[in-house]
């Protein structure tokens, strides 16, 4: 079977598991907001789906993405999820000659497609508490020269769950203005932020940022995104588009809905998500050899370290999905700290958390022996 099937069969096996309990995808699954559940019935009972939808993305929803991000002037273009959208962004200035700079650990598929692209990837560590689990303005000068093209930074970092000062985000804005970089500021944990300052409100000549619809609305499945520049960059962007019919208009009906709710949305999804990361810790501070070096996250999700305890994560997660519980293995994010870490999701039910944390002693024993771990993705 070909990686591509067997990488399939996996998440399909998953997929279709009604009981699963998913915490390693940073998938939100607490019940949909009446009024966003509305607005997609509405969308289907309307037939509204013969049509192709605007390219850039419905006028409403373009609007109110911008409102929501506090930016003034700035343009949003509407893609198939966040994905869609660093996609093009690296289609349109990762080249052969240049780098793409970002952090290790961090979000992987950028970096394929700007490797994809000809780019050179240039990643700098920041897993480990000698660096504050961060990027500092003076190591990413370090790394970053005329070659430059792109500077990506996630922000809450995915997986760490750290986020960044408008102060740091001044500085990388500085350094990539200095060098005629691309920033790209995947914004796509933003909502989960305490403070959070989008990157093109300091450097709007040449920042691009990223959100999603999939972690804060819970629209993962739907697949809408968007990117959000002002005019003279999205016009450099938007000739690389490969998506010229649209987006979901079933998505983006649910996504302006979402951003109609927001405030009374996330104010429900937090209290719950952060009782959540409460549990875990708990739970991970009473069991020898694990620790979470990073709490609060500032994203729908946590880091547990496990390495110290001599539990491998692939197979604390193959443990896990015995008992029909996801988790994500660190080797997902990145190959040269991932030994050290699973990652756990915390927009879920709190009866979901509760059930890994009962686990988690049990399974973590269980794990130090098993040496049969299947493939995992």
């Amino acid at each position: 079977m070909s990686l591509l099937d067997t990488k399939n069969a996996y998440f399909d096996r998953l997929f279709s598991d009604p009981e699963l309990k998913w915490l390693g995808q940073n998938t939100n699954h607490v019940p949909q907001h009446p009024a966003v559940a509305a607005a997609m019935h509405a969308a289907v009972d309307a037939e509204n789906f013969h049509a192709y939808a605007p390219p850039a993305g419905m006028e409403a929803l373009r609007a109110a993405i911008v409102a929501d991000l506090r930016l003034p002037g700035a343009r949003a273009l509407v893609t198939d999820g966040a994905v869609a959208a660093l996609a093009l962004i690296c289609r349109a200035f990762a080249k052969p000659g240049t780098t793409f700079v970002t952090t290790d650990p961090g979000w992987k598929w950028p970096l394929q497609f700007a490797a994809q692209n000809g780019a050179e990837v240039i990643e700098i560590p920041i897993y480990g508490p000698e660096w504050n689990f961060r990027l500092s303005p003076e190591r990413l000068a370090e790394v970053v020269d005329e070659r430059t093209a792109i500077i990506y930074l996630v922000d809450p970092n995915n997986p760490l769950g750290i986020t960044y000062t408008a102060e740091e985000i001044g500085a990388f804005a500085a350094i990539a203005r200095e060098a005629g970089a691309i920033l790209i500021h995947d914004s796509t944990y933003r909502d989960f932020a305490e403070g959070h300052t989008p990157a093109s409100m300091i450097y709007p000549e040449g920042a691009v940022t990223v959100v999603s619809f999939s972690k804060w609305l819970g629209l993962a499945g739907m697949r809408v995104g968007a990117l959000v520049a002002y005019p003279e960059l999205i016009d450099r962007i938007a000739p690389f588009s490969t998506a010229p019919l649209g987006a979901s208009v079933i998505a983006q009906a649910a996504a302006l809905a979402g951003l109609g709710v927001k405030d009374e949305w996330m104010a429900e999804v937090q209290q719950i998500q952060r009782h959540n990361q409460a549990l875990i810790k708990q739970a991970v501070d009473a069991l020898p050899g694990f620790a979470m070096p990073v709490y609060p996250s500032h994203g729908n999700f946590v880091v547990v370290e496990c390495i110290e305890a001599g539990v491998r994560p692939e197979a604390l997660v193959a443990e896990f999905q015995t008992a029909g519980i996801m988790i994500r293995q660190g080797t997902y994010h990145t190959p040269r700290f991932g030994d050290r870490f699973i990652k756990v999701s915390t927009t879920v039910p709190t009866a979901w958390v509760e059930a890994f944390c009962a686990l988690l002693p049990q399974m973590a024993a269980r794990a130090k022996t098993r040496t049969d771990i299947p493939p995992l993705f």
